[in-house]
Formats: structure tokens, C-alpha cells, sequence
């Protein structure tokens, strides 16, 4: 089973990147080429049902695998970045993190009205980063289809939060 799969070869590093958080390091499914198949094949099966127009991932880690699952099902792949790093017209969405806040753009012709988008990252964690995705996609007239993720950690409020925009919301593997 994928879950199993991922759970033996996701690495944990703790105290990372400060003291007390156990980081998810998905650099060792990156490292097996028929793992990160079998990752892109589940995405694609969990997206069978639904009319989806384009994958929208965030930067850096959400272009990972959101690249080659927008390819896999011959549709755009659009691009949310830090604030500066985008180089034509922008939307900005700001938003708070735990300590401070933080500043998300897409390019503003990025989005066609009416368009079912899903949401696509490496980890759910508190949801902010994916929310702000949302928000631009909202910004742009489009319809947030969905969010996926590889990994999820349940024991933080995420999903809580994306739910406001979609109650499709599919991890690969929960902790």
C-alpha cells in the first residue's frame, strides 16, 4: 500500500527548522523514481471524477509533483510564489502565520474565470499557505475543485481551515 510505502521512506528530522518540530523530509521519496510514479498514479486516480481545468502549486515544493500531475492529465500548471518572485503582474493575498505574517502572489492572467482548480502542496500543515492559494484563485474567479497533498498532519488544524473553500481534501499519508 502507497501510505505504508511513503510512512518507510519519509525521513523525520527533528528540530527542524527550529527546536520542537519534527520536519517531514520527502527528499527520500524523491530519490526513488517508481515511488514518485506510484505518488503521481494516486494523485491522477484521485482525480478521475472530477471536471479539473488546472493544478495550482505552491512554491517550492507543491511544483514537485503538481508539474507532472498537470501534465499526466494534459491541463495547465499555474504557479503560487513568495511575494517578488513572479515576474509579470501580480495578485498578492497576505496572510498570518504563527509568528508574523507572510505575502503570496500568481501572475493576474494566470486563472480563467469559471475554472475548477486544484489546490496541490507537499504537506498540510495549519492550512495558511494553501488558504492563501485559494484566496488567489478565489481573486481570479475560479473555483477551488479541491486541495491535494502528500502528507497531512492531522494533529494540526489544516484541514479545519481549507474546508471553507472545498470539502475535497486528499493527503497521501496522515501522522
Amino acid at each position: 500500500m502507497l501510505d505504508s510505502k511513503l510512512k518507510k521512506t519519509i525521513r523525520d528530522i527533528p528540530d527542524f527548522p527550529k527546536p520542537g518540530i519534527l520536519f517531514k523530509d520527502i527528499t527520500t521519496v524523491l530519490e526513488d523514481p517508481e515511488l514518485c510514479a506510484e505518488v503521481i498514479a494516486e494523485f491522477v486516480k484521485r482525480l478521475n471524477e472530477q471536471k479539473i481545468d488546472a493544478i495550482v502549486g505552491i512554491e517550492s515544493r507543491g511544483f514537485i509533483f503538481g508539474m507532472p500531475l498537470a501534465q499526466k492529465l494534459s491541463i495547465p500548471f499555474l504557479i503560487v510564489r513568495k511575494a517578488g518572485k513572479l515576474p509579470y503582474r501580480t495578485i498578492k493575498y497576505s496572510y498570518d502565520l504563527e509568528y508574523g505574517s507572510s505575502v503570496m502572489e500568481m501572475h493576474i492572467d494566470s486563472v480563467k474565470k469559471g475554472w475548477n482548480v486544484i489546490i496541490h502542496d507537499d504537506l498540510l500543515a495549519t492550512g495558511g499557505t494553501a488558504a492563501a492559494a485559494a484566496e488567489l484563485v478565489r481573486m481570479q474567479n475560479g473555483n477551488v475543485a479541491g486541495f491535494m497533498f502528500m502528507v497531512e498532519l492531522g494533529f494540526l488544524p489544516g484541514r479545519a481551515k481549507l474546508e471553507a473553500y472545498s470539502d475535497k481534501i486528499s493527503s497521501l499519508v496522515k501522522y
